[in-house]
């Protein structure tokens, strides 16, 4: 037997010990799915969603899987996990239990249900640890297909490490030599997600080995009803490369045939990692033992021949009759093998089980003793005593149990001495136990955004005004010169420089590889991203316009907005999206879904400069960084004339701090991006029958006003506008929130907070459609002057 990574041929012996030792990997996890379906209808876990039927072929991609490699995978590849050393058979019940603790879940603490594997790029404090000396996975997502897009990323990196010069590729990367794995059901390659995806990766050719497990169902529906002619390598074979084309190499594989899988498994990764050509790998004939989930049962929807068929072709029992036929382990052995793991599964159940409910109990001990202790104080003696006992008769206890016992009992001591002991338990519990499920939404690392300074631009004295896209322009070339590990792509972003020549002239300079121009397929574009990210790189991902960014918004929700949060600090993609919108003309082309967008990817900062000198300050400050953000450009500012800044490169948009760019006495307008020039111009025809409106330049909504300037504001002016060019309901009512209620201007208001919206209907096309269709100046002035009219209609009557 030969190995990738040796050219020694190794003794029988050895292989012999080898093959043993996968044997007994794939039964752990075997026994682990069995028995984790136990636990989820016992009661003791919520849901359970397992690799059964996929051990082999997890095995042989295991063994070529190598130190720098990545994995965006399934959530049923534990045996793979396993089988490279990321994950035992505690930690495969911490994550089933729901343990909050990152030392014994190290998947997710406890915020992802089991089968959602990861490995830590990042260590405690969030700096990134040396990747090439550990194999890889990135975090999963529960969404079909949603892997695909970062799958590519992932790849492209190592394109990118072996074709650019001058990144260090210190902890990233060995010359490209790394291969990011992607692993699918069968059913999820209906999904648009994955043939964008393979589509993309044959364009860019990049080194990914695609596994399709293929067990003929997605849940309950057979892949007739799910892929044309029941065979996704089929229908994907005129991808495959031949003399004259580029495309993929195509293998197919029986998921029970071992030694098959594991020659398959080293020919995809020696074509993918020296070659850097996709690979796909269709993994036929597998079983699926336990159906989909614990949902229900394979037994509703498959028949009697099918059942049979598949308790032959057990991958597991397939592989037994191989070490027996093959004299490498007799029938007797693998029995006695089989009997001493489900033991060792038992007990490491068991000790999971105690491990997840061991701090709990202390906790419902702590509270049953403070609980007695007040009862015997209390008028409320026997209602108090009754709680504290039902408490304590809990065996298996959770946090919710006791937090409720003790914020019941608070109420029944309101005008008790006891209270502020209670109160102080409750809030000191909370405090300790929120984060566990809260934390690390954003980083917490020494790059974190506070961390940041603000440099503002500075000017020579006789700065020249020019196109606004020329300070973006030479911008971006201060930072690809600093930065050799940023590089930028979207769809004309290379050869002409991006539709307002933000970009002009940077392919030419910095290469195309750094300034790429992409398909038409923004899914992707952000996968391209979050991969790229997870590897060091500094990608900045542009969707041409605010609206297409509705294609990517799944991808940038579910995976790059939680990617701190469901792995609890342990993974980063510091992405960069760019894209431009606000003002535009036509159905298409006009929307600022502003309040969708933020209430989808919390997680993201979410940045609406005014101009192209803040937005370039942005840009800046986020390469600073180590989190996410979307930058929103004004598409109706790139040619309207600016200062040209000395520093460029270096000046940088604070994030989460308003500006006020007018001040005011009688009422506070607050906006943000490209209708800030509308406000502008109605404050200054307000002034005209005296009426002083402060302005007040939103720039960040992801994360808002962190200093609570606006409500300062308000306390001088005492009215509210929020003008937004969103639908109503939209953006401005997060902001007319966080305003009026977590800044508390409800107190300093003498008139009913407002907003000003767009209509609820997409905006007509042309001038007239927007005027009809979104705040106007003389919407905006109307309305200031109605407010001050009901203040005070003798100092200015009504104007209708």
């Amino acid at each position: 037997m030969k190995t990738e990574s040796t050219s020694e041929i190794v003794s029988f012996e050895d292989f012999k010990q080898e093959v043993i030792n996968d044997y007994k990997i794939a039964r752990i996890s075997r026994e682990c799915s069995l028995l984790g379906r136990k636990e989820v209808l016992t009661g003791k876990a919520k849901f359970g969603i397992f690799g059964d039927g996929k051990e082999v072929p997890q095995l042989a991609l295991a063994k070529a899987f190598q130190n720098g490699d990545f994995r965006s995978g399934y959530y049923r590849d534990q045996t793979f996990m396993m089988a490279i050393g990321a994950m035992n058979i505690e930690q495969f019940f911490a994550g089933l239990y729901g343990h909050t603790d990152i030392n014994f879940d190290p998947m997710s603490a406890g915020r992802q249900m089991g089968g959602h594997f990861a490995t830590h790029s990042l260590d405690e404090n969030g700096n990134w640890k040396n990747l090439t000396q550990q194999k890889n996975s990135s975090s999963d997502i529960s969404p079909t297909a949603g892997q695909m897009p970062r799958l590519l990323g992932l790849a492209q990196a190592s394109k990118i490490y072996r074709n650019v010069s001058g990144i260090n590729q210190t902890n990233f990367s060995e010359n490209g030599n790394e291969v990011a794995w992607g692993t699918i059901g069968n059913a999820s390659t209906s999904e648009g997600l994955f043939f964008e995806t393979i589509n993309a990766a044959g364009v860019l050719q990049v080194p990914m080995v695609m596994s399709v497990w293929d067990d003929e169902y997605g849940i309950s529906v057979h892949a007739r009803h799910q892929t044309t002619k029941e065979n996704i390598s089929e229908i994907l074979k005129g991808f495959q490369r031949d003399e004259e084309n580029n495309g993929y190499e195509i293998l197919r594989v029986k998921g029970w045939d071992y030694p098959a899988l594991v020659e398959t498994y080293q020919k995809a990764s020696k074509i993918a990692r020296e070659e850097h050509v996709p690979v796909l790998v269709h993994v036929q004939e597998l079983t699926q033992p336990q159906g989909h989930s614990t949902s229900g049962s394979h037994e509703r929807y498959k028949n009697a021949e099918r059942l049979a068929w598949e308790a032959e072709f057990d991958c597991l029992a397939k592989m037994k009759t191989w070490l027996i036929e093959n004299n490498i382990a007799t029938l007797e052995e693998l029995d006695e093998i089989d009997n001493q793991i489900k033991k060792e599964v038992l007990e490491g159940k068991k000790t999971a089980w105690t491990n997840f409910t061991a701090p709990i109990k202390a906790e419902q001990q702590e509270l049953v003793g403070l609980l007695n202790t007040i009862a015997s104080q209390s008028e409320n003696k026997v209602f108090i005593e009754k709680i504290a006992n039902d408490v304590a008769a809990i065996k298996e206890p959770i946090r919710k149990d006791i937090l409720v016992a003790a914020r019941k009992v608070l109420r029944m001591i309101i005008k008790e001495n006891s209270r502020a002991t209670l109160a102080s338990w409750i809030a000191n519990y909370t405090d300790k136990i929120q984060p566990k499920f809260s934390a690390n939404l954003f980083s917490q690392s020494s790059m974190a955004i506070k961390h940041v300074k603000d440099v503002s631009p500075t000017y020579d004295v006789a700065a020249e005004e020019v196109d606004a896209r020329l300070i973006l322009r030479d911008n971006f070339d201060a930072i690809f010169s600093k930065y050799p590990e940023t590089l930028i792509f979207g769809e004309d972003s290379g050869n002409i420089g991006d539709v307002n020549q933000g970009l002009e002239g940077m392919q030419e300079k910095y290469g195309e590889l750094r300034v790429a121009d992409v398909g038409i397929r923004e899914a992707t574009i952000l996968g391209q991203g979050i991969g790229m990210a997870m590897r060091g790189l500094r990608p900045i991902a542009e969707i041409q316009y605010l609206d297409y960014l509705l294609y990517a918004i799944q991808i940038m929700s579910d995976d790059l907005a939680t990617l701190q949060y469901r792995t609890a600090g342990r993974q980063k993609a510091p992405l960069i999206i760019r894209t431009r919108g606000h003002r535009l003309e036509g159905v298409w082309h006009s929307g600022s879904p502003m309040g969708m967008i933020i209430n989808a990817i919390r997680g993201i900062h979410v940045l609406v400069p005014r101009n192209m000198t803040k937005a370039a300050g942005f840009y800046n400050t986020l390469l600073e960084t180590d989190e996410p953000a979307l930058v929103v450009e004004c598409l109706n500012g790139y040619r309207l004339k600016e200062k040209m800044p000395t520093n460029l490169g270096e000046f940088k948009t604070p994030i989460g701090v308003v500006e006020t760019i007018k001040e005011g006495t009688d009422i506070t307008l607050v906006s943000y991006g490209s209708t800030l020039r509308l406000v502008e111009q109605a404050a200054n025809e307000l002034e005209s029958v005296g009426i002083s409106a402060e302005i007040i330049d939103i720039q960040s909504l992801l994360p808002f006003d962190i200093d609570h300037d606006i409500v300062k504001s308000v306390a001088k002016t005492n009215r509210l506008l929020v003008i937004d060019e969103d639908v109503p309901g939209g953006a401005s009512a997060y902001i007319l929130q966080e305003i009026v209620e977590n800044q508390n201007a409800y107190k300093h208001l003498d008139s009913a907070p407002q907003t000003l919206t767009a209509k609820a209907h997409r905006p007509a096309y042309g001038t007239d459609g927007d005027y009809f269709s979104k705040p106007s100046a003389e919407d905006i002035f109307e309305r200031v002057y109605a407010i001050m009219n009901e203040a005070n209609p003798t100092k200015y009557p009504s104007l209708y």
